[in-house]
């Protein structure tokens, strides 16, 4: 009896021991893949590619974190509509404030430099928004052209005969449409505007508004240099921006009002898009100074070089290419051609 239980006892034990070592050869975390393992991997991890992960680190490692999460597509519209009820406040009282002081100051003719002021406020104010809009807010590039046109319209039809570009006030100079000191006047009145525009915008934002606004005061009104080009590629941009827009306005003058307007509008739009990704397509000193000129990463005389002599060498070159080159060579090509008369042969 005792010799059966003695064999019982050992038959047990050998199963037990037989069931312990089948199950620990397919457990994850036996001792003995522990053993197993390293001559088991050590090929796989000689062969493995180092872009693709093993499965076993797929299983273990945790989801990646994006670095950058979108913003939720419902804070985006509440910003937008924001920034362009802003904007249609900004015009609505610029287009108020013209039309009390051209009624106020016409018989004093200080009329034409109020409304340069407040023309070129607006400007800058608006395009302080949208480059908010565009460079923080992250909105779509289609959206921010789109709202780049429709301003453009806007600040073409309610201007009342402002210029709001020191270029364009020294082509109308040249072309004796003002006389200099006017014309001195009103580069004056227009970067005036432009520093008080660079004061008030920031008063605007402190509001909290919107979420993009405080998170601009947040930032402490921070702004980076656009120009993503060496200082001569940067202003040749300027330039081939600036003599676009000067010839369109040249050759649209006569043209109606109605097709003019969406004519500029469109060549503006399309030089943004086209120079916007190099140095922002400003095309305006009095404009820059309020919005570039301000951010860091450039010094003063870089942005000087850039956005002050690129569009004024731009505007003079379409003024000289079409008042000067071009009318020369036409009338060169109309002059006709004198052929030698032919020398009778002397007998």
């Amino acid at each position: 009896m005792l010799l059966m239980r003695a064999t019982s006892r050992k038959e047990s034990s050998v199963t037990s021991f037989c069931s312990q070592t089948a199950v620990a050869r397919h457990s994850p975390t036996s001792s003995v893949q522990r053993q197993e393992d390293p001559e088991r991997t050590e090929p796989v991890r000689r062969h493995h590619k180092p872009g693709k992960p093993s499965r076993g680190s797929q299983r273990l490692r945790a989801p990646p974190v994006r670095e950058k999460e979108r913003r939720p597509a419902g804070d985006m519209t509440a910003d937008v509509a924001v920034s362009l009820s802003v904007l249609a406040v900004i015009v609505t009282l610029s287009e108020a404030a013209r039309r009390l002081l051209i009624r106020a100051l016409a018989d004093r003719g200080l009329a034409v430099y109020a409304v340069e002021l407040v023309s070129t406020f607006q400007l800058c104010c608006c395009t302080h928004e949208l480059k908010l809009l565009s460079e923080v807010g992250g909105i779509e590039p289609r959206l921010a052209l789109t709202f780049t046109y429709l301003m453009a319209v806007v600040h073409t039809l309610t201007f009342s005969g402002a210029i709001g570009n020191p270029s364009g006030v020294l082509e109308h100079a040249y072309h004796a449409r003002v006389s200099h000191l006017c014309a001195l006047w009103r580069i004056a009145c227009q970067f005036a505007a432009a520093r008080v525009a660079r004061a008030t915008v920031p008063v605007i934002w402190g509001l909290g508004m919107s979420g993009l606004h405080l998170k601009h005061k947040l930032l402490g009104f921070h702004c980076v240099s656009p120009i993503h080009a060496p200082l001569l590629k940067a202003a040749a941009v300027e330039l081939a921006c600036a003599f676009a827009v000067q010839t369109v306005i040249t050759h649209a003058r006569d043209v109606e009002e109605k097709y003019r307007v969406h004519a500029v509008a469109t060549v503006i739009t399309t030089v943004v898009y086209a120079g916007g990704g190099v140095t922002g397509a400003v095309f305006n000193p009095a404009l820059a100074f309020s919005t570039q000129f301000p951010c860091s990463g450039n010094s003063f005389l870089d942005y000087c070089l850039v956005y002050w002599l690129g569009p004024l060498l731009g505007m003079m070159s379409s003024v000289l290419l079409f008042d000067k080159l071009i009318p020369r060579l036409l009338r060169k090509s109309a002059e006709p051609l004198h052929c030698p008369l032919e020398t009778k042969k002397r007998n």
